[in-house]
C-alpha cells in the first residue's frame, strides 16, 4: 500500500472524526506530508491536548465501520451548491481556484469533501495511526488570511512502523537543540531585540569560536585568500546583481541620506568587487575567496525554528573566480573539502541533489546547459549518486545541495555549489588570456557547512548536547571534595589550561553528588574530582561521559591523553 495514499485517506478520517465531534468546525485542506498528515480547521475555540485523544476514538469508530471512499465527478456549479449546503466557505473558494469545468468529490459514510485523491479502498483498511500535536497555519500560509488550527498526525501499515516512528520521534524531543540551547545555556532568543535572532552565551559562542577557527584554518589550507565586507550596501549593486528582481521580498531595505541601502543577504557581490579591484591574468585563476560572512533576510515569522531558521546567520562563504576548463576541477574539490568536513564532524551519511533553472532566472541557455554538465560530471567523476530537483536552482545558475544525515537518519541542508555564468556578465568580470585577450570566468559560489546557526543545530542534534571533546566548550571541569584540596584543584585547572584544556574548577559549597549531578545534565566530557588522596600523589579520579569511571589517573597521563584525543579530533 502507497503510504502517502493511506495518510491522505487517515486525513479525511480525522478530519470527519473532527465535524462529527464540533459541527460548526469549517475544513481547511489535509495533505499528506513526509512523514504524516495534517488537516487544516477554523474553529472558534482553540483544540486542546486532550481533544486530540476524543478524535482519535471518533476516528476507530469510523475505521470500524469500514466506510467505503467513494468518488464521483460533478460540474463546480454543483459542487459549490453542495458545499453551501454544509456551510463551507473555504471548499467554495477552493473550487473557483481549480482550473477546467469538474471536481472530483470523495465520499465516506456521510461525510463528504472537495478531493481529487487517490484514496485507500475503505476506511478499514486503516490499521495503525496517531495523531501528534496542534498548531496554528494561516489560510494559503498568507498572514493577513484567517487563522485555521493545524492537527498534524502519521499513519503507518503496521502497528511496529507505528512504534518505530515514535520511538524516533521521542529521541528527537529529547536531541531538540532549542531544548539542549537552553539547558546547555548556549544561546537564546528573546523578543526584546526580535524574532529569528540569536544571542549566544558564553558556551554558545566557544562552540561558535571553535567551528569557526576549525572551518577558517580548513580554507587557508586549501589555498583561499579572506576577505571581510560590510554588512550594509547601496541597492544599486543589489539591482544589478539581480537580487533586487528575484530576492527582494527577502532583504531589508533603508535610506541613509535618500539614498536606498539594503543589509545583505548574499557575500557575492563584495567579493565579485574584490575580483574587479584590479586586471587579471590567466595565471591568477583560479582565485578564491572566503568570508565567515553574516547576512540578514527577512524570513517569516511562521518558518522561523530555533537554530535552523534565523533572520540573521554567518556563512562559510567563498567565491571562486575560474576559467571555463577548470570549472569542473574545482567542483570536485569543494566536493572532496564537504566530505573531509563532514567526517571531522561525525557525519558518516549524506544524501546529494541537482538542483535546475527555475523559472524565474537571468542567463542564457547555453551557459546554464554549460553550468549543469559541469556540476554533473563532476558528481559522476565522484560516483556519487544524485537526485534531481527540477528548478530549484538559484536564478544566476545550477546548484549542488549535499544534506548531512544525522544519528536519527534525518536530513540537514548544509553545503551548496552553484556555478554561475551570469553575474560575471552582468558585473563585467574579465581575465587576461595567453593570447592578450579578455575573457569572462566562471564563478563557483559555496558553502561548505552553511549557516554556522543550522549547523550548530544540527551538531548538537546528532550527538544529543554530548559533543565530543575537540568540541566542546568546556572540556573537563575540576570538584575539590572538600576546601582541603581546593589548592590542588586550582594547581590541576592551571596545568590542564595552560596544556590546552578548556577547564572550569567547581569551588561551589555543594555536596559531591549534586555537582557530579550538575555536571552529567551539562554533558561536560571528563569529570576530575580530586581529594587528599590525588592531592598527595598527584592524581585525578576520572569520569569519563563516554566511558565512565576511570579511576585514578596521573594528571601528566590524562594531560597527555587528553590532548591527543583533541588532536585525532575523537568522535
Amino acid at each position: 500500500m502507497d503510504l502517502s495514499t493511506l495518510r491522505h485517506s487517515t486525513s479525511h478520517i480525522m478530519a470527519q472524526a473532527v465535524k462529527a465531534l464540533w459541527p460548526d468546525v469549517k475544513l481547511g485542506i489535509g495533505p499528506s506530508i513526509e512523514d504524516g498528515f495534517y488537516y487544516d480547521f477554523e474553529k472558534s475555540e482553540p483544540f486542546e491536548p486532550q481533544d486530540l485523544e476524543k478524535i482519535e476514538e471518533k476516528m476507530h469508530e469510523i475505521i470500524s465501520a469500514d466506510y467505503k471512499f467513494e468518488r464521483s465527478e460533478m460540474k463546480k456549479e454543483e459542487a459549490i451548491k453542495l458545499f453551501k449546503k454544509t456551510n463551507e466557505k473555504y471548499k467554495i473558494e477552493l473550487i473557483n481556484e481549480i482550473p477546467g469545468e469538474t471536481v472530483s468529490i470523495y465520499k465516506n459514510g456521510k461525510f463528504i469533501d472537495l478531493c481529487r485523491g487517490p484514496h485507500i479502498d475503505s476506511t478499514g483498511q486503516v490499521k495503525s495511526f496517531k495523531l501528534l500535536s496542534i498548531a496554528g497555519a494561516y489560510w494559503h500560509g498568507i498572514e493577513t488570511n484567517p487563522m485555521f488550527q493545524r492537527i498534524y498526525g502519521t499513519a503507518f501499515e503496521t502497528e511496529g512502523d507505528l512504534e518505530n516512528y515514535l520511538n524516533l520521534m521521542e529521541e528527537a524531543r529529547k536531541r531538540d537543540h532549542r531544548v539542549l540551547g537552553k539547558q546547555l545555556e548556549y544561546f537564546s532568543f528573546h523578543e526584546e531585540i526580535g524574532a529569528g535572532l540569536v544571542l549566544y552565551h558564553p558556551k554558545g559562542a566557544m562552540l561558535r569560536y571553535i567551528i569557526e577557527d576549525f572551518i577558517r584554518k580548513e580554507h587557508l589550507k586549501r589555498g583561499y585568500q579572506l576577505v571581510v565586507g560590510p554588512h550594509i550596501m547601496k541597492s544599486d549593486i543589489w539591482i544589478k546583481s539581480g537580487h533586487f528582481g528575484y530576492y527582494k521580498e527577502n532583504m531589508y531595505v533603508f535610506k541613509i541620506e535618500g539614498q536606498d541601502y539594503a543589509i545583505k543577504p548574499m557575500n557575492c557581490p563584495g567579493h565579485i568587487l574584490v575580483y574587479k579591484s584590479k586586471t587579471r591574468s590567466y595565471r591568477d585563476l583560479p582565485l578564491k575567496y572566503f568570508e565567515l560572512g553574516t547576512v540578514y533576510r527577512n524570513e517569516k515569522s511562521g518558518v522561523l525554528h530555533g537554530l535552523l531558521r534565523v533572520r540573521g546567520f554567518t556563512q562559510d562563504d567563498a567565491h571562486i573566480f575560474c576559467l571555463r576548463e577548470q570549472a569542473e576541477e574545482e567542483i570536485i574539490k569543494v566536493i572532496d573539502f564537504v566530505m573531509d568536513t563532514l567526517n571531522v564532524f561525525g557525519f558518516e551519511d549524506f544524501s546529494v541533489e541537482l538542483s535546475t533553472r527555475p523559472a524565474k532566472s537571468i542567463g542564457n541557455d547555453e551557459d546554464w546547459d554549460a553550468a549543469h554538465h559541469a556540476l554533473s560530471n563532476a558528481l559522476k567523476k565522484k560516483y556519487l549518486r544524485y537526485s534531481v530537483n527540477e528548478g530549484d536552482g538559484a536564478f544566476y545558475g545550477p546548484k549542488i545541495d549535499i544534506k548531512l544525515k544525522d544519528a536519527l537518519k534525518r536530513e540537514w541542508q548544509c553545503a551548496t555549489i552553484q556555478c554561475d555564468f551570469a553575474l560575471p556578465e552582468r558585473f563585467g568580470l574579465t581575465y587576461v588570456g595567453e593570447d592578450g585577450k579578455e575573457y569572462r570566468p566562471i564563478m563557483l559560489h559555496r558553502v561548505i557547512l552553511g549557516s554556522l546557526e543550522r549547523f550548530t543545530g544540527a551538531l548538537l542534534e546528532h550527538f544529543g548536547g554530548a559533543l565530543p571533546l575537540w568540541l566542546a566548550p568546556t572540556q573537563a571541569v575540576i570538584i575539590p571534595v572538600s576546601e582541603k584540596s581546593l589548592s590542588y584543584a586550582k594547581k590541576v585547572e592551571k596545568a590542564l589550561t595552560e596544556n590546552g584544556c578548556r577547564t572550569e574548577l567547581d569551588y561551589r559549597n555543594e555536596r559531591l553528588q549534586k555537582k557530579i549531578r550538575d555536571h552529567e545534565i551539562e554533558k561536560v566530557p571528563y569529570m576530575l574530582i580530586v581529594g587528599e588522596k590525588e592531592a598527595a600523589d598527584g592524581s585525578l579520579s576520572v569520569r569519563s561521559k563516554a566511558q565512565g569511571e576511570m579511576g585514578r589517573v596521573m594528571m601528566d597521563d590524562f594531560i597527555q591523553m587528553v590532548k591527543k584525543e583533541i588532536q585525532e579530533k575523537v568522535k
